[in-house]
Order: C-alpha cells, then sequence, then structure tokens
C-alpha cells in the first residue's frame, strides 16, 4: 500500500504597486507538519520586476525574499518569528498583508512513497516562478503596426 503525505505550499510573490495588483512570483514556500519541514526557494529576477515599477528597490526587495527563506529555516538572524514553531512560522509567512512581499492563496499537494518534498519543491518552483534568460520584453511595435 502506498502511503500518502499531504504538504501546503503558498507562492511567494512581489507586488510593486499594490494599488494595479500587478506582481511577479519570486519563490515557493513549502510546509509539511507530518515531515517536519518547512522551506522557501526564492529567486528576484532583478531584470523582469523593473519592468513593473522602474523605481522598485531591488535590494530591499533582495533582504526580504531572503528574510523569508532564513524564516523558515529557523535562522535565529531572522529575528523573533524563527523562533517560533515550524507551524507558526508558516502561517506567519502566509498570512495576508498588503506590502510588496506577498504570498499566493495555500494550495495542497500529495506526496507518495517515492516522491520527496526537495524535489516537489523544485518543480514547483520550475512550474510556478520559472526564471529562464530574460533580456527585455519583446517589442510590440511590430505586432501593433501590422493593425
Amino acid at each position: 500500500m502506498l502511503t500518502k503525505t499531504s504538504f501546503d505550499y503558498a507562492v511567494l510573490r512581489v507586488v510593486p504597486r499594490v494599488e494595479r495588483q500587478e506582481f511577479l512570483n519570486i519563490g515557493v514556500i513549502v510546509f509539511c507538519l507530518e515531515k517536519r519541514l518547512l522551506e522557501a526557494k526564492v529567486q528576484v529576477d532583478e531584470a523582469r520586476l523593473p519592468i513593473l515599477w522602474p523605481m522598485l528597490d531591488l535590494e530591499t526587495v533582495k533582504q526580504h525574499a531572503d528574510a523569508v527563506v532564513r524564516i523558515c529555516a529557523g535562522d535565529e538572524t531572522a529575528g523573533p518569528v524563527a523562533k517560533l514553531s515550524q507551524r507558526e512560522r508558516f502561517q506567519w509567512l502566509i498570512a495576508p498583508r498588503s506590502t510588496i512581499i506577498q504570498t499566493s492563496a495555500v494550495h495542497t499537494g500529495i506526496l507518495t512513497e517515492g516522491d520527496s518534498l526537495a524535489d516537489r519543491l523544485e518543480r514547483l518552483f520550475e512550474q510556478l516562478v520559472g526564471i529562464t534568460e530574460f533580456t527585455k520584453p519583446p517589442d510590440p511595435w511590430p505586432l501593433l503596426a501590422r493593425r
């Protein structure tokens, strides 16, 4: 019989101008109570974020994204939140907020015996964040000129 384990995950987003509700996914947070694991994978795409808001302070975004990783790891340099239990840290990280760094709604996944949570985190990161080579957006003018 296959053993199944559930886990929760949320997508970490940068919302440069909250009033516009535009965002860019920068990471994934996974939590599995049964496996006692809370982990985040984050990567700030410095080429794409300024497209949403050129005046965005990328260093601040990177510092906050790094803080999420350190909170997940229980690194005490991340402040008092890092001293909480894994469940409390996950709940704190996913709490709704109207700041530049936000999370998506929480989703649930299932692991089977052959699955590892680390592999699932990698797959979720590739699917939901998917940073690839990106230099600049395509030029829309040739398409507009054809109309």
